[in-house]
């Protein structure tokens, strides 16, 4: 088995893969499936296959998704000197820089979520990130002063940042760092979909550090669809608390209580709103999209977690989007749902559940967020 490791892109909110299969690590036998697993940015991959596949061609499907693997993070990690991304934003200000495609599409997608949210996401906040030392400068884990945060803040804003879609450039129009860790794992996980796709695989799970994306079934003879556990917002162990059939979709989850750290008993989410400059601090615990993009699932996760369960889940019904929240009530939480996830999951998970479906604003009502 080949192993790749490189510093992380992102570290995020884990999705359980639930239902192992058994024998699943060598495929010896016909129709056994077969996982290919180890370390990518920071984090692990699994690639499940609903069928066999002989060792000479299990040896070079996977080189051939790893290579898609570390074209992204050559291309997208701040992690790394010579990725794109790093010179980018080491680039003179108002000048166009040519960029590969796949750079372009990101930064594309990411702004059009930046427009989309008011700005909740918003990919120059790379700054922001280091000072709260959740980013590449690994900072010591405390909070700023004012004086520096209002600096930082003064060089946040995606109107800094301007993508030439047709020409495949970009510039920057002020002192942004751009930091695409909350999007590049997602379109990671699309890149090894597509890749499998143009192999003739119909049938795979790929896991990759948490963001999931189905193509056709677990089992395909009887069209079993592949099974996904949705964590509970806990800091101490890992558990479902929601299982959910998945088929030919994606799903990201973005939350608050895994990556922290502590000051002075404060608790400090590395989760920063772009708005504000300040870890987010109201009751949102983990939000869940689903999305036949793992990119854009990633994106709106992180856009949820920012906005909360109020504004997020008035975005969410606005724009149609999959979404699945867990908001804190006391020492436990609720679970929210948006209409078109109710419509995707249907009515006996949400009936069995207890899950409420945020059809109107009254919905989230009692949830407000404070900011």
């Amino acid at each position: 088995m080949r192993y790749v490791t490189v510093r992380p892109l992102v570290v995020g909110v884990s999705i359980l893969l639930l239902a192992a299969l058994s024998g699943c690590q060598d495929g010896a036998t016909t129709g056994e499936p077969v996982r290919f697993e180890g370390s990518v940015f920071g984090t692990f991959y699994q690639v499940t296959l609903a069928r066999s596949l002989g060792q000479d061609e299990k040896a070079a499907l996977e080189e051939g998704f790893l290579e898609e693997l570390e074209s992204v993070d050559k291309t997208m990690s701040t992690y790394r000197d010579d990725s794109n991304l790093v010179a980018f934003n080491q680039a003179p200000l108002d000048e166009w820089q040519p960029l590969p495609a796949p750079l372009v599409k990101v930064m594309s997608i990411s702004q059009q979520i930046s427009r989309q949210s008011d700005g909740a996401f918003d990919v120059t906040i790379g700054g922001l990130v280091n000072l709260w030392s959740f980013g590449p400068e690994a900072r010591p884990e405390k909070s700023p002063d004012d004086d520096e945060l209002n600096t930082r803040l003064a060089q946040v804003g995606f109107d800094a940042l301007e993508v030439d879609d047709n020409n495949r450039r970009a510039r920057r129009e002020r002192d942004v760092f751009v930091d695409l860790s909350a999007v590049a794992k997602g379109y990671a996980t699309d890149r090894v979909a597509a890749y499998l796709d143009a192999q003739g695989i119909e049938n795979y799970l790929i896991n990759l550090g948490g963001d999931l994306l189905t193509r056709g079934y677990r089992d395909p003879d009887d069209r079993t669809p592949w099974r996904i556990g949705i964590e509970k917002p806990q800091a101490n162990g890992r558990s479902a608390q929601y299982i959910i059939p998945l088929s030919g979709m994606s799903v990201a989850t973005s939350g608050d209580y895994r990556n922290y750290f502590e000051e002075d008993g404060q608790r400090f989410s590395h989760t920063i709103d772009p708005r504000t400059g300040r870890p987010v601090t109201h009751s949102l615990a983990s939000a869940t999209v689903v999305h036949p993009s793992n990119a854009r699932a990633d994106a709106w996760a992180t856009a949820m977690t920012v906005l909360g369960s109020e504004d997020g889940m008035a975005l969410a019904r606005s724009l149609d989007l999959r979404v699945l929240m867990l908001v804190r009530d006391g020492d436990g939480w609720q679970s929210l749902a948006s209409p078109t996830f109710a419509d995707f999951i249907g009515d006996n998970f949400m009936a069995g559940h207890n899950v409420r479906v945020a059809n109107d604003p009254a919905e989230t009502q009692g949830n407000a967020d404070a900011r």
